[in-house]
């Protein structure tokens, strides 16, 4: 779980977050997510990059909302994840993003299968 503040900056001309925002807010917990489930060296080695998001905008959020993101992975093998990520307010769904990721190797940058023991890791504690 990741707790998010909104800033004066993430709210739109119509008053309340852009749409845009909710993107980053995911990024962030997924990353999040990862960082507090792996182990530091995978951490440290590897990356993770969006390849596709899916968002189902439920209810608008606004200045001063206590926002809870909420990750949980849905399937990980090889190089790729699905997670899926709740953005609430209190017990009240915001937005529901569907997303795919592609793990990276920090140094090369290129696309790397997670080790089998990360990925136990990762999907025994998901």
């Amino acid at each position: 779980m990741l707790v998010i503040a909104v800033r004066p900056d993430d709210i739109d001309h119509i008053g309340h977050v852009n749409n845009a925002v909710y993107l980053r807010w995911t990024q962030d917990a997924v990353v999040h997510h990862w960082e507090r489930i792996a182990d530091p060296e995978a951490v440290a080695r590897y990356l993770w990059v969006a390849l596709k998001h899916e968002i189902t905008y439920r209810r608008p959020a606004f200045l001063g909302d206590a926002i809870l993101a909420h990750t949980h992975l849905q399937t990980a093998g090889g190089a790729k994840a699905r997670f899926q990520t709740m953005i609430q307010r209190g017990q009240e769904v915001l937005a529901q993003v569907d997303s795919l990721w592609c793990c990276i190797d920090r140094d090369s940058r290129r696309a790397v299968r997670l080790p089998r023991l990360t990925l136990a890791r990762f999907t025994a504690l998901a």
